[in-house]
């Protein structure tokens, strides 16, 4: 018979032996630009540290396959080259031994070309992609920084992915921005380039591009900046983070999403924060000191606040302040305090959340440029979730007042191919000339209806309602829409169809949505006008190309 003693470290040995494997780290001298780790989805998150020189380089939470993966993500080691680095694993030791490094990510070869893979609309390469951070023109180059876990396809390690694009449609994705660190995980925020080295950042002619961000952690949400000298590629977090900890101000967690602009008029730095319930203003002169001015409660998470020209003349402007449900508010703005005159109001439903405006747009193109998170899931993939198209943001008087107006931009004329136009159709007739159409992958169709009774009509794909009117109801898909011409029995449609997603812009974008893909099981109708439309009064087709190469 064991000893009691014996028994118990026996017990230990069996229940936590694997446990002990903790001392056996892998270490790696770095020769290639990836490393590759394997993931699988039904590993429990365990605790991952990689170590130069007994300090720590990084550290994040991945679900390290054991067995056979489901798909891999990668690291890119790039800043690294020529170290030893020390792989500390909490978890099963044996999905050590599958990392491995390489001058191509696990699956390059099928990269962009997945079953579920957005064509036209941007996606990261693997892991999990929500709320754009960061937006901003700089040097001929468009920035969207985003809400990243490079280590798996669900929520986690909350990261600044950044991706880069001289047009806003084809994009080249960085190297992960900024990290988590001692302080927490990186939540959204904006970036700004100090041109008058108000910071005291810039080296010699080179101003330096400034963000500003939420790190979270257990306790609380602070406001924290780095910056960088070399367009975004590598970032110094300030010393002296944070710099606004509001939690005891609010007797709230929620405090986060610092979006930060130049006022001239008062010659300061402005940043809008939401805290608890609604939006803040804070001003500063040097951005890292910040004074709290004011107040508007009504919002929850990401602001956004900025001016626009009324029906496009620059002498008459109003102040849109925005929420990340995509509400907004109408007012001024004295560069402390925003006084809301009308609202609030939405003009677009559907997947999109988050959304946030490009900053420092060039004076020859002053628009307001805007893309939204689109909530929307890729299945069996190693990438989850998408950006919507970049649409234009315009304030137009209306029946109503003033109305914001979304369409997608210019630039992404460039996609579409038109291959079918005709007018004057009956339905029965639309229907036949897009039957050849039923089979592509990705297309757009713009199209005008009108109805003969005041009872629904659309277009449908595969038996999903894409465009649904209904004129007694004043509805179009569920969400209540009343057209300028108050007694109109006509609608247009400008439909954006992807592999996984669908957005739709109405009238001019005086309202639009966004929708996942979703083919009603065993329909194979296609694209199908239905109800009662008396005429199809226009009909363009177009074929969308790829954004990838």
């Amino acid at each position: 018979m064991k000893s009691p003693v014996k028994l118990i470290i026996l017990l230990v040995l069996t229940c936590f032996g694997s446990r002990l494997l903790y001392a056996q780290p892998l270490s790696i001298t770095i020769t290639k630009r990836y490393l590759n780790l394997p993931i699988s989805q039904t590993q429990k998150r365990e605790a991952m540290q990689f170590m130069v020189n007994d300090k720590q380089e990084r550290s994040f939470k991945i679900r390290l396959a054991a067995g056979e993966p489901d798909y891999w993500v990668f690291c890119d080691m790039s800043a690294l080259q020529g170290k030893t680095i020390t792989i500390r694993y909490d978890g099963d030791q044996a999905g050590l031994t599958k990392i491995y490094q390489a001058d191509k990510i696990a699956g390059q070869d099928s990269l962009y070309r997945e079953k579920n893979r957005p064509q036209y609309h941007f996606s990261t390469r693997r892991g999990w992609i929500n709320d754009p951070n960061g937006m901003i023109y700089y040097a001929g180059e468009y920035h969207l920084f985003y809400q990243h876990n490079p280590y798996e396809r669900e929520w986690e390690n909350m990261s600044w992915g950044h991706a880069v694009s001289r047009d806003m449609i084809h994009w080249e994705e960085l190297p992960t921005a900024l990290s988590p660190d001692s302080l927490g995980t990186m939540f959204s925020g904006s970036t700004v380039i100090d041109y008058t080295n108000t910071a005291g950042f810039n080296q010699g002619n080179t101003p330096a591009m400034i963000a500003f961000y939420t790190v979270d952690n257990p306790e609380k949400q602070i406001q924290c900046m780095a910056y960088s000298l070399d367009k975004g590629r590598t970032w110094t977090k300030y010393a002296k983070n944070p710099l606004i900890d509001s939690k005891a101000k609010w007797n709230s967690k929620d405090t986060r999403d610092p979006r930060v602009f130049w006022y001239t008029p008062g010659k300061h730095w402005v940043m809008v924060l939401n805290e608890r319930d609604g939006h803040s203003i804070y001003t500063s002169k040097n951005m890292k000191e910040w004074k709290f001015e004011s107040h508007v409660t009504g919002f929850w998470e990401c602001p956004d606040l900025f001016e626009l020209p009324i029906d496009g003349d620059t002498k008459k402007t109003k102040w849109v302040m925005y929420g990340a449900s995509a509400t907004y508010m109408i007012g001024s703005f004295d560069g402390k305090t925003f006084t809301p005159e009308s609202g609030k109001h939405y003009y677009v439903t559907g997947t999109i959340y988050a959304a946030q405006t490009f900053t420092n747009m060039p004076q020859t193109d002053p628009r307001r440029i805007q893309i939204g998170w689109g909530r929307v899931p890729q299945p069996g993939m190693p990438f989850n979730h998408m950006m919507l198209l970049p649409t234009e943001l315009k304030l137009h008087t209306t029946k109503n007042g003033l109305r914001l107006t979304s369409v997608p931009v210019k630039e992404t004329e460039q996609l579409f191919e038109k291959v079918q136009q005709a007018a004057s159709l009956s339905a029965a007739d639309a229907n036949e000339k897009v039957k050849s159409f039923n089979q592509l992958d990705q297309f757009r169709v713009r199209t005008t209806l009108k109805l003969s009774h005041a009872t629904s009509a659309g277009l449908s794909l595969f038996g999903q309602r894409l465009l649904d009117y209904d004129m007694n109801g004043n509805r179009v898909n569920g969400v209540f829409y009343s057209p300028e011409n108050m007694t109109s029995m006509e609608i247009t449609a400008d439909i954006y169809v992807d592999r996984t997603s669908i957005e739709v812009f109405i009238d001019g974008g005086a309202y639009s949505y966004s929708l996942e893909r979703k083919p009603v099981a065993g329909n194979t109708e296609g694209l199908r006008f239905w109800g009662t439309p008396s005429e199809v009064k226009n009909l363009e087709v177009y074929t969308a190309k790829s954004i990838w190469k």
